[in-house]
């Protein structure tokens, strides 16, 4: 390795750099400047990004060929079909193995169980069965292990392990392959691990929900001004606000569980487009690997990606909702409004202006949004002009997928720690609230009870504002004689109204802000969490 280079790999590089390039995964083996970077934090690592350790670089020497009748090198993968090698540049260019080997629990998973299909039907003998799944479980232990070595010339995670099968526990190694293709092989993997991945965001999005629920509940009596235009239009309280955040994550959990019904279906079976001819039991292997039913069309399961795009769909929505979210949290900070404190650890300093302290955390999330929306785009075209059935664009669905679910998690658990530590100050949240004239159209309401048409009283209150503004006050600092020189239906009543507690408490039903009413909403809303 030359001083402030590293030879690249697909996972850590030696260095301890968390990230790595694109460049890297594409060109294995070749040298590129380092980056700055922290050494890896293993513990930190597996708590947020919740992957598998390690696996190994991939090797691109170790090309398996075999020699055809004229002497010339060709691929062991369809060495029959070809009279020369593939080309080392070709072999890097369409190979997946970069990116797909996280896939690599998904698949061995598959292959134990379509083997256990097959020798329920008699393709496979029972000792034939007991050989290759043990050869499976031997290659999973050596893959957590980091002892694996990944083979570009074998393209993909799936080749990967079947080559290794049979070297392992030789020609019975070769049967495994019987009744399915790699078109409906990675087609049940990415459905798999995709399946996976939905049921970790779920519960991230279930902590994040909680967090919101429990400082609702908390703050569910904190006044702040509710804006709209970004101006200050009326009274709301702090929790009244954490639980419309929660009621987006709520119908995003909904399309979520939504989706995952639409990607529990096995598409094993499937083989390459057409089905096989072999005695399968599609039925049985979609019950072994927990799905609801297998695909009902053989084209179309090997074909399709809508169930990508489904998920992309979802974490476009649900990044919008953390964007909007952290766009509030970088407000809310800055010296201008001064409502909420963020925790030290979800911020950082500034490397000249001591005073700072920076949302980093929350301004990160909102960037991200864009990142995830361009993997919704990519992956819409994508399948946009591809024809029945399976085209090697397919290839291109792991990238954008992998990394928008790693985005989202990372956000989800960003939130669902930050927010119980979100500290309000109230004192400055009240003040903001008195400058706005919030109550204004406490008093139109007030003045509609005395019988006044509302827009008469509109206009009424309209009045009684610009004044307010001309003389520096607000309504409620507005003497009695003042308000009444704008309507004699004024009584000494108006000044509940006119009172930020008032306002907050006439508001007195389902959806109000009513702290009585907030508190309820909270209790329904941790209530629905307890039923998932």
């Amino acid at each position: 390795m030359k001083e402030g280079h590293f030879t690249a790999s697909p996972s850590i590089c030696p260095a301890g750099i968390v990230q790595y390039c694109c460049y890297c995964l594409r060109h294995p083996g070749s040298e590129y400047p380092m980056p700055q970077a922290l050494p890896a934090n293993p513990a930190i690592i597996a708590t947020l990004f919740n992957q598998p350790d390690p696996i190994g670089p991939v090797n691109t020497d170790n090309l398996m060929s075999e020699t055809d009748n004229k002497g010339n090198q060709t691929s062991t993968l369809w060495g029959g079909r070809f009279s020369e090698a593939t080309d080392a540049f070709v072999q890097r260019f369409t190979a997946s193995v970069q990116f797909d080997q996280r896939m690599y629990r998904q698949d061995i998973a598959g292959s134990i169980d379509h083997a256990t299909m097959l020798a329920k039907v008699g393709v496979l003998s029972d000792e034939e069965k007991t050989q290759i799944i043990s050869g499976l479980e031997d290659i999973r232990t050596s893959i957590e292990k980091g002892e694996f070595e990944w083979s570009i010339p074998l393209e993909d995670v799936h080749m990967n392990i079947e080559a290794a099968l049979t070297a392992k526990i030789g020609n019975v190694g070769k049967k495994l392959h019987t009744g399915r293709s790699r078109n409906d092989q990675v087609a049940t993997d990415i459905r798999l691990y995709v399946r996976d991945e939905i049921d970790q965001i779920a519960e991230l999005l279930t902590n994040t929900q909680k967090a919101l629920i429990a400082l609702a509940e908390r703050e569910a009596e904190t006044i702040m001004p509710g804006f709209t235009h970004l101006q200050t239009a009326q009274p709301t309280t702090f929790g009244h606000h954490m639980l419309a955040w929660n009621e987006m994550l709520e119908r995003d959990y909904g399309r979520l569980m939504d989706c995952r019904k639409r990607v529990n279906l096995s598409p094993l079976g499937a083989a390459a487009l057409a089905g096989t001819s072999f005695p399968i039991d599609r039925a049985y292997t979609a019950e072994l690997l927990g799905f609801d039913a297998p695909t009902e069309n053989s084209l179309d399961s090997v074909s399709d990606r809508d169930f990508a795009i489904e998920l992309a769909a979802f974490g476009s929505l649900v990044m919008t909702h953390l964007s909007r979210f952290s766009e509030e949290l970088v407000l809310w900070t800055s010296a201008q409004f001064e409502f909420i404190e963020l925790p030290d650890r979800f911020c950082t300093g500034s490397s000249i202006m001591p005073q700072k302290k920076n949302p980093d955390v929350p301004e990160l999330v909102r960037g991200k949004t864009g990142r995830v929306h361009g993997h919704l785009m990519s992956l819409l075209t994508l399948m946009k002009s591809q024809p029945l059935a399976y085209n090697k664009d397919n290839q291109e669905d792991k990238e954008p997928l992998f990394d928008l679910l790693d985005t989202i998690k990372d956000c989800l658990f960003a939130y669902s720690e930050m927010m119980p530590a979100v500290q309000c100050r109230t004192d400055k949240m009240r003040a903001a609230t008195l400058k706005g004239y919030a109550t204004a159209t406490d008093l139109a309401d007030y003045l509609v009870n005395k019988g006044l048409p509302f827009r008469d009283a509109h206009e009424v209150v309209g009045k009684a504002v610009a004044y307010s503004i001309e003389k520096g006050v607000d309504l409620s600092e507005l003497s009695l004689e003042e308000l009444q020189g704008f309507s004699d239906s004024i009584d000494t009543q108006v000044f509940d109204v006119l009172s930020l507690e008032g306002s907050l408490n006439a508001r007195d039903h389902i959806g109000g802000t009513a702290p009585a009413q907030v508190k309820a909403a909270a209790a329904r809303a941790a209530a629905r969490l307890q039923q998932r």
